[in-house]
């Protein structure tokens, strides 16, 4: 981001209640729609201690943040509630004007961005954590936190990936994770969201991934080879021990459900403690498991936030809203 657009974002911040988390996300960060752009609508995540008594607080410095009929209705227990209870923790407020500028910010109680980072219980701001992000307030060090998330991605991508692939491909598969399943993708979302993501921000990917692309190297899971092209080729073992030691990176909730799917068994360490591993007949039948699991959170996480945003927001902002995505997919498709 700009230096302009921080101040800005900053500034804007002021004007809400404090949180404890803010980072920025989505095309407000893409080299080609700088933020200084009328038409971008910077998209932030807020995180916040607790969520009814920081929405009560809103409600009295910009009540015209929200949809009229929550406000009259229920106020901040009820934008609460719809959010817990219907959605996935999160209420967004889109369409917010302030300085010339068009904002959209979601507000999630701090434990439930934690935990969904940790244990992809909703794979929901998990995904969007995946991604590149600018962090402009981190009161709780979530960004040391995340680094959980980021190493368990890459083992997911590496798992559904073939043996040898690209950089850019890594980075892509990475990406598609969190719209694997997501019921946007088929009518609100353009087909080429994924391609233009890694594209467009491929260096903060390259930035944000190198550690573990290293680490997995070390462990001689990984192997770059340069060739003709500017992004070298990568080779992955695709053994079983290289698959168990992918399936123990990703987060232990995805692994209790890979487990019930194919069964597990008792080892007994060196050290005489004994563990439960995850049966893994092959790499690819590891890679089915968890891409079922993986869909089929997507899939409910990404229809119960539809429709809790659609509450959210109001009848008009939200048929604005959707018309703005709906357009964006059918110039995909043409």
């Amino acid at each position: 981001m700009e230096n302009h657009d921080k101040a800005q974002l900053q500034s804007f911040l002021k004007t809400l209640p404090p949180v404890e988390f803010c980072c920025v996300y989505g095309s407000s960060l893409h080299p080609n729609n700088p933020g200084s752009a009328k038409s971008t609508m910077v998209d932030c995540i807020l995180g916040v201690s607790n969520p009814q008594q920081w929405h009560s607080e809103n409600l009295t410095l910009n009540n015209d943040h929200y949809a009229s009929w929550m406000v009259l209705l229920g106020g901040a227990r009820l934008i609460t509630d719809v959010a817990d209870e219907i959605g996935v923790g999160v209420h967004f407020n889109p369409f917010v004007s302030w300085d010339d500028k068009m904002f959209k910010y979601g507000v999630v109680r701090m434990h439930d961005l934690v935990q969904d980072i940790l244990n992809w219980e909703r794979f929901y701001l998990s995904g969007r954590l995946q991604k590149p992000v600018h962090v402009l307030l981190d009161n709780l060090d979530v960004a040391n936190v995340n680094s959980v998330n980021l190493r368990a991605a890459v083992s997911a991508a590496l798992l559904l990936l073939p043996s040898k692939f690209t950089e850019e491909e890594l980075y892509a598969k990475i990406c598609s994770l969190s719209y694997m399943g997501d019921l946007r993708m088929l009518f609100a979302e353009d087909r080429n969201k994924v391609k233009k993501i890694v594209q467009g921000q491929f260096e903060l990917f390259r930035s944000m991934y190198k550690p573990f692309i290293e680490e997995y190297e070390t462990k001689e899971l990984l192997r770059r080879s340069l060739s003709g092209n500017t992004q070298p080729i990568i080779s992955q073992d695709g053994g079983l021990s290289a698959a168990r030691s992918l399936v123990s990176s990703l987060p232990q909730m995805i692994r209790s459900q890979m487990a019930m799917e194919l069964g597990e068994k008792k080892l007994l360490c060196d050290s005489g403690r004994v563990i439960q591993e995850i049966v893994i007949g092959s790499k690819d039948e590891a890679a089915k498991c968890m891409q079922t699991i993986l869909q089929r959170k997507v899939m409910v996480s990404s229809a119960r936030q539809a429709v809790s945003g659609l509450l959210a927001a109001g009848g008009i902002t939200a048929m604005r809203y959707v018309g703005a995505k709906m357009s964006k997919a059918w110039k995909s498709w043409r």
